[in-house]
């Protein structure tokens, strides 16, 4: 077994998982007790009769039109992929990171976010968005002003508690061909994801936030080029509409259950964390402007009372 660190759990893996951080096999002589087991092997009967779509849950996975395989998760603790014949080692690796793990956190009681998340001043700072939206450049853009990085894609978020918290992932963004060239890397250096991948990873050796940081701030990212650079106050309403959309796994874990936990869930994150709308103009060439905005927003808040926008009245 190949042992890994990531969203704070020990995870024991019988597939490679580079993307992720590296456990010793042994620590202060103490043999690391996984919190996650990973397989990969062909289902059973006995799997398929445990299946209830929520804490046992079976689906398949097709990436960029490939169809790669099932993959059942189960108490939120293991994970059996049956990948297809011959299938490619980045797309079963792309099926675990992206699909079975974000039901993996969900089942553990976690809120999931499509979102990368950065380290600023010791808080996390988030930007919500689907993919092809920004969020991995708008990260990579903050990381290269000494910001350090959290999560590039899947954000869990520890709701429990005084205040909302986020645990790092692994320290990789993917990034496209213009994305890499406006933030000074050589594409073709960087590493593959998979053949029919059209991003890149850009590995990161250093400024890699790796300890659990209270979130500060969430910016839900528009897909549609703005005049200017903004950041907009939103309603309760839009709030929970932009946490609908970009929630993980909400589509797959439809039991009544996960169901009620994810809006008890969101309902708590809108009264501690401030959720904005970022508008950005359409130019990779804009990226340290929008950093600059972030930054003022984030010093301006941190003397500021929340606005009247998020009083849960009526919801």
């Amino acid at each position: 077994m190949f042992i890994y660190f990531a969203y704070n759990l020990c995870i024991h893996s019988q597939l490679p998982l580079p993307e992720l951080n590296v456990g010793n096999e042994q620590l202060d002589n103490q043999i690391l007790i996984p919190d996650v087991t990973i397989y990969i092997k062909k289902l059973t009967d006995s799997d398929f009769g445990l299946v209830d779509g929520g804490n046992c849950f079976l689906g398949s996975s097709s990436i960029d039109g490939i169809d790669v395989g099932k993959f059942f998760v189960h108490n939120g603790s293991q994970i059996i992929i049956e990948p297809v014949p011959e299938a490619e080692e980045g797309l079963i690796r792309s099926m675990i990171l992206g699909s079975a793990i974000p039901v993996l956190l969900r089942q553990r009681g976690l809120l999931v976010l499509h979102a990368s998340c950065v380290n600023i001043n010791g808080a996390a700072v988030a930007f919500l968005g689907n993919s092809g939206w920004g969020k991995s450049t708008l990260a990579s853009a903050f990381h290269q002003q000494g910001y350090g990085l959290l999560t590039d894609d899947v954000l869990a978020i520890q709701v429990e508690g005084d205040h909302p918290i986020t645990f790092p992932s692994y320290p990789q963004v993917r990034l496209l061909p213009d994305s890499a060239s406006s933030l000074g890397y050589e594409f073709d250096n960087l590493s593959l994801v998979h053949s029919a991948c059209a991003k890149r990873n850009n590995v990161l050796s250093e400024g890699f936030s790796q300890l659990p940081l209270p979130i500060k701030q969430i910016y839900a990212l528009e897909n549609v080029a703005a005049a200017e650079n903004a950041i907009q106050i939103l309603s309760v309403q839009e709030i929970m509409v932009e946490l609908l959309r970009h929630s993980r796994a909400t589509t797959l874990l439809t039991t009544p259950e996960f169901v009620k936990a994810h809006f008890q869930q969101s309902t708590s994150l809108i009264k501690s964390v401030p959720i904005r709308r970022l508008k950005r103009k359409r130019s990779l060439a804009a990226l340290s402007e929008i950093v600059q905005l972030v930054e003022a927003d984030i010093a301006a808040n941190s003397t500021e009372e929340l606005d009247d926008s998020y009083s849960l009245a009526g919801v």
